[in-house]
């Protein structure tokens, strides 16, 4: 194949953990009286090292700010772009914490046990901290004031905005953003993401006492079904395509129960036990669908006339149109028997609709 026809590698970015301990670096800096920084470099866990530009730098008599915009490579994050930044000042007294950290604007304050933050701090996870600690100490090296505590305000420009499109305010974290990282490195596309937040959904729903759980692939299908049972908030967990993954983490974190919410087409990735529903990672076509459906007792006539449907869709309609709900109840059961061999829990199914709502339930 030649270059013309190879695709580009997908380009790494940076946590909002270290986009805020680079901007700490900086501000500390210029608390120092260095004055025309464009830029620094931070350690990484790993012990690697990484630059960054400045966006904005003002140094005063009482505090120093500095901010850095977010690159999150081609990962399709929503704080990609987002400017990041942090204040520092001198506290009058020594504490015996070097660094007191303080939530800015557009960053989350934590209000919700189960999450690594204990309830009342900053919403700034453990690692983030960590690396802000080893940036501010860089800073501090060879100072003569490196011994004074200092108070690092983390804030991010709209990040109140920002948080809207997260599940922050579920998991308790309460006006803006959380700042993240495990490592300082965001993956393109990356799985862990995803995996982050159902672990930590499911730990704030354990800290809530919940035995239920919820795992919906969407939010059409999430709201039709806490309708329906009206559990508390903190018992929805958002799996989005990580059927397999959120079923284990279920039975890992000691729930009793699970309540599955999902469309049609993702019931029957299910039925057909394809772990990770994605498009890119379980292509359906109605071959498949048409296969499974023969073996759950449709005439082979009908099974092939329906290999010759559009999408998936379209294959429950027919089914409907012809009154066949044994099999659509036939595919909900099936998808029930994968999903607990998979948890090893007792798991219900809802068959969601976008216009009708739940429209079928395998207890």
């Amino acid at each position: 194949m030649g270059s013309a026809g190879r695709k580009r590698p997908l380009r790494s970015g940076y946590t909002t953990g270290a986009c805020a301990a680079a901007a700490a670096k900086a501000a500390v800096l210029g608390l120092l009286g260095e004055q025309e920084l464009s830029g620094v470099e931070i350690p990484f866990p790993d012990g690697s090292r990484h630059s960054f530009a400045l966006c904005r730098m003002s140094s005063g008599a009482q505090s120093t700010f500095a901010t850095v915009v977010k690159d999150a490579g081609d990962d399709p994050d929503v704080t990609n772009g987002a400017e990041i930044g942090a204040r520092v000042r001198w506290l009058e007294e020594t504490c015996s914490a070097p660094v007191v950290f303080v939530n800015g604007p557009g960053v989350g304050v934590v209000t919700k046990p189960g999450l690594p933050v204990p309830v009342g701090q900053p919403a700034i996870n453990p690692v983030p901290r960590q690396m802000i600690l080893a940036a501010v100490a860089e800073a501090l090296a060879g100072s003569d004031q490196k011994h004074r505590s200092l108070e690092v305000e983390i804030f991010v420009r709209d990040g109140e905005i920002l948080a809207e499109k997260t599940l922050n305010r579920r998991l308790g974290v309460i006006g803006g953003l959380s700042i993240l990282g495990t490592t300082g490195i965001v993956r393109p596309v990356s799985a862990k993401a995803w995996t982050d937040t159902i672990e930590a959904s499911m730990q704030v729903a354990r800290a809530a006492g919940l035995d239920d759980v919820i795992l919906a692939t969407g939010r059409t299908s999430e709201t039709a079904v806490q309708r329906l049972l009206e559990l508390p908030e903190e018992a929805q967990v958002m799996m989005g395509d990580y059927l397999l993954y959120s079923l284990q983490a279920a039975n890992r974190h000691g729930f009793s129960r699970i309540h599955l919410a999902a469309m049609w087409a993702k019931l029957v990735k299910a039925a057909l036990a394809v772990p990770q529903t994605h498009v890119r990672n379980g292509a359906l076509d109605t071959r498949h669908t048409a296969e499974l459906l023969t073996r759950l007792g449709l005439e082979k006539t009908s099974a092939d006339e329906l290999r010759h449907a559009n999408t998936t869709r379209e294959i429950y309609d027919r089914l409907k149109a012809q009154g066949r709900d044994d099999l659509i109840a036939a595919v909900c059961a099936q998808a029930k028997v994968q999903a607990e061999q998979w948890s090893g829990l007792p798991v219900h199914i809802y068959l969601v609709t976008s216009d009708q709502g739940v429209v079928h339930v395998t207890h």
